[in-house]
């Protein structure tokens, strides 16, 4: 049965006790890296649902494994009964592999999806899976990068986000983006508003050069109609600039309602004097008279990452460091 594209999958709730799995759906990693990353998890009373009887696969380059091993992988989780999260082991590159015109004929097509957790290279996953199947993902830390370092810790987690956005099934809730207003958006009378305005939408997005990979695809994003979310790590201004300007003429900035930018770090301009990822954000993007707020710590981050639900609607605040308010839980009982 073909999913119903116009209601969002959302997944069961997390309690105590739920059990999770990881994948590596990209590049690997050590086990003693691991090891911290699920002892977090646990500590906040999950259960780590390990593999048996299966040797660890063998790394192949800058791949956690084949790509019909880690497709096997994935799939065999995503049908698994006991596990009710999948969460990435880290990023890297490489999930695109996983990625065909038919990979969503073999995944369930009713009941809940799994809670799917990770950011970066996970973006090319929480796309194809939110166009082909409208399963709301979750876009935060994984078990290498923000659970290994703790909550709270420099590049770990935001605790309190991560557990409303896994755990919350009654309504809606707010995060503090941490952020600053780089376009407070548009009033009433089309000029630029005194007072900061909201927006709301579809929170959809991710790693901005995973996101303009989609761009040709059968899975595509539709960002119409969203608040978008983009970051990314070590581009300099000028290959942001470039990777703004290739949404910009793709004409996939029509009908979005709303951004959030993460702080791209490792971006400082080569050329001293030269323009930052900020100005260049601001020279690109205020033209959409949208409220817009940069600088949120989300995937790529030095600071405890948020936990943004994909797939949901919300309404963005563009007033000082930036709220995000969810209007409705990302999760069901």
């Amino acid at each position: 049965m073909k999913a119903n594209l116009s209601v969002a999958q959302k997944p069961k709730a997390l309690r105590r006790g739920s059990r999770f799995s990881v994948f590596a759906p990209a590049s690997p990693a050590d086990a003693l890296d691991s090891a911290p990353g699920i002892a977090e998890l646990e500590r906040l009373g999950f259960v780590f649902s390990a593999r048996t009887g299966e040797p660890d696969p063998a790394p192949e380059g800058y791949f956690a494994s084949s790509a019909k091993r880690r497709l096997q992988e994935f799939l065999q989780l995503a049908q698994d009964p006991l596990s009710a999260a999948m969460i990435a082991l880290r990023g890297g590159y490489g999930a695109n592999y996983l990625l065909s015109v038919d990979l969503e004929t073999q995944l369930p097509q009713e009941g809940s999806p799994k809670c799917l957790l990770g950011f970066s290279d996970l973006t090319s996953l929480q796309i194809y899976l939110w166009q082909r199947l409208r399963w709301v993902t979750f876009y935060g830390p994984m078990i290498t990068a923000g659970f290994r370092q703790g909550a709270g810790a420099a590049k770990g987690y935001d605790k309190h986000s991560f557990l409303q956005a896994v755990s919350n099934s009654s309504g809606g809730w707010a995060v503090r983006l941490q952020a600053e207003t780089l376009c407070a958006g548009e009033g009433q009378s089309g000029r630029q508003s005194v007072a900061p305005t909201a927006a709301e939408g579809m929170v959809l997005g991710g790693c901005l050069t995973l996101l303009e990979a989609t761009l040709g695809t059968p899975w595509e994003l539709d960002v119409r109609d969203s608040i978008l979310v983009l970051e990314d790590t070590g581009m300099k201004p000028y290959q942001v600039d470039r990777a703004l300007m290739h949404l910009w003429q793709a004409g996939k900035f029509e009908g979005v309602r709303g951004m959030v930018l993460g702080d791209f770090p490792g971006g400082a301009p080569a050329v001293p004097g030269s323009p930052t990822i900020r100005e260049v954000c601001a020279r690109i993007l205020a033209p959409l008279h949208i409220p817009i707020v940069y600088g949120a710590p989300i995937g790529h981050t030095e600071r405890p990452l948020l936990t943004l639900p994909l797939g949901i609607r919300a309404r963005l605040l563009s007033s000082g460091e930036g709220t995000l308010e969810f209007l409705e839980p990302a999760v069901i009982e």
